[in-house]
């Protein structure tokens, strides 16, 4: 929960469609056949920087300071592929981690640090790790491990081209995009 006057937000690249159509429909089997609904408050998205608090009266300033990053942005490639999970909760699309993504995601992070004064971009024991979540938290450890044995050997490659990355802040009940920057 954040605190009074802040919200929260984090910053991703969300999927064009078709692939945002194909993953937010994994999304919904594995909450209608798994009960696992929470993947389901946000968009099939790639986070780039954590959730963050933010003061919501200075969201402008918010905006116009990541716009100020773009000039040091080129296009991305971004492959996926296939599905990968972390014990005993989530199942997600894997995401390769090619140099340019790992450069650009620690290059938006440490800019943040310097520009915006967010230092809870990376979690401290885990290093960055690119994926698109189908399902997690909600999944209880009961219908994992079926779930798993689904998803584990199931064929999902594709590629996409990304020059923009999303803000997305919360309503309350779920993330929705607030802009679009585009580079």
């Amino acid at each position: 929960m954040p605190s009074p006057g802040s919200q929260l937000y984090f910053l991703a690249f969300i999927p064009p469609a078709p692939i945002y159509n194909e993953i937010q429909q994994y999304k919904e089997y594995v909450a209608e056949k798994f009960a696992s609904k929470a993947a389901l408050r946000s968009p099939p998205h790639i986070t780039l920087h954590m959730p963050f608090e933010w003061r919501e009266k200075n969201e402008d300033r918010l905006i116009s300071t990541l716009i100020e990053f773009i000039p040091t942005c080129n296009a991305l490639a971004i492959t996926i592929n296939n599905f990968g999970c972390f014990e005993p909760k989530v199942i997600y699309v894997h995401v390769d981690l090619t140099d340019e993504l790992k450069l650009f995601q620690q290059t938006l992070t440490a800019f943040c640090r310097k520009q915006l004064n967010l230092f809870n971009a990376n979690y401290q024991a885990y290093p960055y790790h690119p994926h698109i979540t189908i399902a997690f938290r909600d999944l209880k450890r009961s219908a994992f491990e079926s779930a798993w044995q689904e998803f584990k050997n199931k064929e999902y490659t594709n590629i996409f081209t990304v020059n923009q990355f999303s803000l997305l802040k919360h309503d309350g009940k779920k993330w929705n995009v607030l802009t679009e920057i585009s580079f």
